[in-house]
């Protein structure tokens, strides 16, 4: 009885395989998928609440998952672990600003929001603590680490210097130094994302900056302020800089995919509902990923 059995749970294994001959294939595939993770910045929800411009933008990040890659790129958008903002969330922070932009990030859009505050969130030339308190009430400090899919992400915030009246800055020093106790604790090898508000062309001191990153895996510097997508290349950094859903400004978020060898980062164009083509928006290369890959929820 115990071998027909057996062999009857043989020959469901073999009709199962001859009739889905792809999915070996398609399990392998979800392995190689790694880490996707979604980001965006300078939402300026406006000081009455309206953040009606931001719908767009999240409801495309919500149906995104599934959708296939540009050909050259390959596979399909896995669901993303995390959405990544990067500051600059009010127009200047005030209750029904900060109010709305939380009920979009925890009512509609579908995954979890990572964030750091950008210059408008500190308030301009009218300090306001209401964002950067929401921050550390979400995330335990203004800037933070975490941990997915076998890469360190750490979130910088960077304090803005209204005295300098202009949109270029230098990363602060209590940042540089945050930054380099952070890293000091991150095992040899482990790949690393840091982000931030300033994207590289805002960044005043970068060579202060790369020699802190010095030694370490840091596969990507992310960054906003600009309100567009741009990626640049300096001392070996990879700096990728993220778009805004804020009005007049290109309608993109950008899609990040990390496996054991490759990144890529490509903006998605959500108002012609395609993939932009636009190389100097796009990063796709070889890295020292993650050294096992772990597979997506």
């Amino acid at each position: 009885m115990a071998g027909h059995t057996r062999l009857r749970i043989l020959i469901s294994l073999l009709t199962f395989w001859l009739i889905c001959p792809a999915c070996g294939a398609e399990a392998a595939s979800a392995e190689e998928v790694g880490l996707t993770f979604f980001g965006w910045s300078d939402q300026h929800v406006q000081t009455d609440g309206n953040g009606d411009h931001l719908v767009p933008a999240i409801d495309a990040m919500n149906a995104l998952p599934g959708r296939a890659y540009p050909e050259d790129i390959g596979g399909v958008v896995a669901k993303p672990a995390f959405v990544f903002g990067l500051g600059d969330i009010t127009e200047w922070p005030t209750h029904a600003a900060k109010d709305t932009y939380e009920k979009l990030i925890t009512q509609r859009l579908k995954y979890p929001s990572y964030d750091v505050a950008g210059n408008h969130d500190m308030g301009g030339n009218s300090p306001s603590r209401t964002v950067l308190d929401w921050l550390v009430a979400r995330h335990g400090s203004l800037s933070y680490t975490f941990e997915k899919g076998g890469v360190h992400f750490i979130a910088l915030f960077s304090a803005y210097d209204e005295s300098l009246n202009s949109p270029a800055q230098p990363i602060s020093p209590g940042a540089l130094t945050y930054l380099r106790r952070a890293l000091a604790k991150v095992p040899a090898g482990r790949p690393v994302v840091v982000a931030t508000h300033l994207c590289f062309d805002a960044i005043t001191n970068r060579n202060e900056l790369a020699d802190v990153l010095a030694g370490a895996n840091v596969i990507a510097v992310l960054g906003g302020h600009y309100h567009k997508a741009a990626v640049s290349r300096y001392r070996d950094i990879n700096f990728v800089q993220l778009p805004s859903p804020a009005p007049a400004s290109p309608s993109e978020f950008t899609v990040f995919r990390i496996t054991s060898d490759r990144l890529v980062a490509v903006p998605f164009d959500y108002s012609k509902s395609a993939w932009t083509t636009d190389k100097k928006k796009i990063l796709d290369l070889p890295i020292e990923g993650p050294s096992e890959l772990v597979p997506q929820p």
